[in-house]
């Protein structure tokens, strides 16, 4: 076996590099840019009313006189007169300042009568209530820069900069395969010796939080002959391909032999871990092949604490971040393992919850946390400090 440390380096060894393509921008919410964006236009691409008002020329008003009105404009027209001394201009938010005009009074600061307006706003000054051309964003400027994380609000930024496509990093084809001849579907009839499949459930959701939801996934018997079929048909497309049980010594453990006749080259099997032990490492070409125990809660550890750094190779995104955090209680176990531990942090601090069986899921789902102990030590304090990935 190896140890934990030596399992991440190899993992992060074979990751191939990451893929660049070229997505629509309704696309790419949650990706890696893979290279600056730069801006095309001035933005706001005119002068622009902030509110509904007047728009006029400040330094043509005196201050004291009416000012008449010479008509109107709304967003997504434009007036295409000059505005005189004294004149002004009904606009609306966003609409394009006329020729001349410089200066917008809130309909509310003014007196209207007929075709004549009188302001009332002794702190107006020029340029008042008016977004001025390019004072966001000037043509030609890096508008994002590489590796930039796209949310929402970046998203929206780039639309309104008239963007439609940006080269990202994309995400891994990501393929599931759940072997297990006493697996059934959840809301199917229960029948004696079998259990339900919750292992894709939990790894879908958990490639859902990282933001990859279009993964496919296989059930599969415990025959060689059907799961070497089927990691057959994934191979040819998947990034990443993942299979949970099978992975141990037994009898029935069809999972290492049917990699090693697909062509999978092993880089290692068996951890000094716990729970996740049998935990398999592999690479097919340019595939990351992850055997992870069928144990529910070895199969999202060994998640959170290995698949999840493969992705983040293709991606360039950090997940599941980790911190250090002091613990609630005290806590033994025994040295030569490293354990992973479910958690919930309270402020500053993080307790070891009960339950830790590797079968066992109910700890698991109140867990907002792993917390990683050290593989030689065995006894752990209150307040003494620990590594802690976040998981939500």
């Amino acid at each position: 076996m190896i140890s934990v440390h030596e399992a991440r380096e190899l993992i992060l060894d074979n990751c191939p590099t990451s893929k660049v393509e070229q997505m629509f921008l309704k696309k790419a919410n949650g990706l890696v840019l893979a290279e600056p964006v730069y801006s095309p236009i001035n933005t706001p691409p005119f002068n622009q009313s902030a509110m509904d008002g007047y728009a006029f020329s400040y330094d043509d008003w005196d201050g004291k006189l009416d000012l008449f009105l010479k008509g109107e404009v709304q967003a997504g027209n434009y007036f295409a007169e000059a505005i005189k001394p004294n004149e002004a201009i009904r606009i609306f938010t966003g609409a394009a300042l006329p020729s001349c005009a410089d200066t917008v009074v809130i309909q509310e600061n003014v007196n209207k009568n007929d075709k004549l307006i009188r302001i009332k706003d002794a702190q107006l000054i020029r340029g008042s209530n008016v977004r001025l051309h390019g004072s966001q964003t000037k043509k030609g400027e890096v508008a994002l820069p590489e590796g930039h994380f796209l949310s929402p609000a970046s998203i929206s930024f780039l639309a309104g900069l008239g963007i439609d496509k940006v080269r990202v990093y994309a995400n891994p084809v990501t393929s599931i395969i759940v072997t297990g001849k006493e697996l059934i579907k959840p809301g199917e009839t229960m029948i004696e010796g079998k259990i339900y499949e919750s292992n894709s459930f939990g790894l879908k959701a958990a490639l859902m939080q990282m933001n990859i939801s279009d993964v496919e996934t296989q059930m599969v018997d415990d025959n060689e002959e059907a799961i070497i079929t089927a990691i057959k048909n994934q191979l040819v497309q998947a990034d990443i391909l993942i299979l949970t049980g099978g992975v141990s010594v037994g009898d029935y453990d069809f999972v290492t032999p049917a990699l090693e006749k697909c062509g999978v080259k092993k880089v290692f099997h068996k951890v000094k871990q716990k729970p996740g032990k049998p935990f398999y490492f592999g690479v097919h070409q340019q595939t990351l092949v992850f055997g992870l125990p069928g144990n529910p809660a070895s199969v999202l550890t060994c998640f959170y604490e290995y698949v999840s750094e493969a992705i983040r190779c293709f991606t360039k995104r950090e997940y599941f971040k980790k911190i250090k955090l002091p613990l609630v209680q005290d806590y033994s176990k025994k040295s030569g393992l490293t354990f992973f531990v479910k958690g919930k942090t309270n402020a500053n601090t993080v307790s070891i919850l009960n339950d830790q069986e590797s079968y066992k899921m109910n700890s698991f789902a109140m867990a907002d946390c792993l917390i990683e102990l050290d593989e030689d030590k065995e006894h752990f304090h209150k307040s003494d400090l620990v590594n802690v990935r976040m998981i939500i």
